[in-house]
């Protein structure tokens, strides 16, 4: 017997409730659960409907319903076909994603050397540019597919449209039915969760509703925490560096030597790429003037940095770094015109 569009939206969520708390589902929670606005009796009357037919079971007396095998079964049946679509547009959308960010990359190491160069030469001062990193900080989607009998892939795409792939391997073959389950435990809890929130109570309550596959869910867990992880080789491009020889008082052989270096070991601008990033309120532009800078060897300097952001998570640093009687207002002109060129090439949505 098919089931009306009442009875399969109550199995629904009964079957979405279980999946997410793994307690019996009674007839007040799914009066909450659903948009039926029904009585809680007749909730319980199409409950008892749904469980003569064989579709929901209660597993003891008192006791809420759960999903029996044959409510399963038309659960996925019935989702399969929608999350198959879904996913087939989602995996679409990644692969298409990715071949862009990479044609972006490839395209940004030559640009952000341009950029430098162009803003050494134009100022008479010192440049630096970071390449962009990412950070988001929420999960968007995570999507388990069978890669052959023994291994499984998590695609997990972060806030920012970041794209990590994970491996995992598996005792064995699991079903569209399993991985469907899967999918669906892990979105329900984890999408737009933030980072922070992921916490081992949750992990453990994933586990408990994962059941002989919580090794799986453990797994995609910490390529999650791996996908999260900062950037550690965070790119700098420097150029006219030799500028400041050309400001008597940066001249001095110590003083030049050691931004000189710095601009070579780079180290020391990653502090100043970090610090950057980290002001709150940034408006974009920020002003070093002498001691207020974190980069020691640049006390007797003026820094000027921007933040450029390319979409969604993906902000990079711009600095120009010159004597304290630097022309502020003409660097600080050059380094705003030049964040809006970045976000028209990159398409940053305002």
């Amino acid at each position: 017997m098919e089931l009306d569009e009442r009875k399969m939206k109550i199995l629904q969520a009964v079957i979405k409730n279980y999946l997410e708390t793994g307690e019996p589902v009674g007839s007040r929670t799914i009066s909450k659960y659903t948009d039926l606005n029904l009585s809680s009796a007749t909730i319980r009357n199409e409950m008892a409907d749904l469980e003569e037919m064989g579709y929901i079971v209660q597993p003891h007396t008192s006791a809420g319903r759960i999903p029996s095998d044959k409510g399963y079964r038309l659960y996925v049946d019935t989702m399969m076909q929608q999350m198959d679509t879904a996913m087939q547009e989602k995996s679409r959308e990644v692969e298409e994603l990715k071949d862009l960010l990479l044609e972006k990359e490839e395209k940004m190491d030559q640009l952000l050397k341009s950029v430098a160069k162009t803003l050494a030469v134009n100022t008479n001062y010192a440049s630096m540019i970071s390449s962009p990193s990412y950070s988001g900080s929420r999960l968007k989607f995570i999507q388990l597919s069978r890669v052959d009998a023994n291994q499984l892939i998590a695609v997990i795409v972060l806030e920012g449209n970041i794209l990590k792939n994970s491996m995992i391997s598996v005792s064995e073959e699991l079903d569209d039915e399993t991985l469907l389950k899967l999918n669906v435990l892990l979105n329900t809890h984890l999408n737009g969760l933030p980072i922070e929130e992921i916490n081992l109570g949750l992990v453990a309550r994933l586990k408990q509703q994962a059941g002989i596959h919580s090794d799986i869910v453990g797994e995609v867990i910490d390529a999650v925490a791996e996908s999260i992880k900062a950037d550690e080789d965070l790119e700098i491009y420097t150029s006219g560096a030799n500028n400041i020889f050309k400001y008597p008082e940066l001249a001095d052989q110590q003083k030049a030597s050691e931004i000189i270096s710095t601009f070579e070991e780079k180290q020391m601008l990653t502090t100043l790429v970090q610090d950057t990033l980290s002001k709150e309120n940034n408006t974009g532009i920020q002003v070093y003037i002498g001691d207020e800078t974190p980069v020691s060897s640049m006390k007797d300097c003026s820094v000027v940095t921007a933040t450029y952001e390319l979409g969604e998570g993906m902000k990079g640093t711009i600095g120009i770094i010159g004597p304290k009687r630097m022309d502020y207002e003409k660097v600080v002109g050059t380094l705003q015109t030049l964040m809006k060129q970045l976000d028209a090439l990159y398409g940053k949505k305002s």
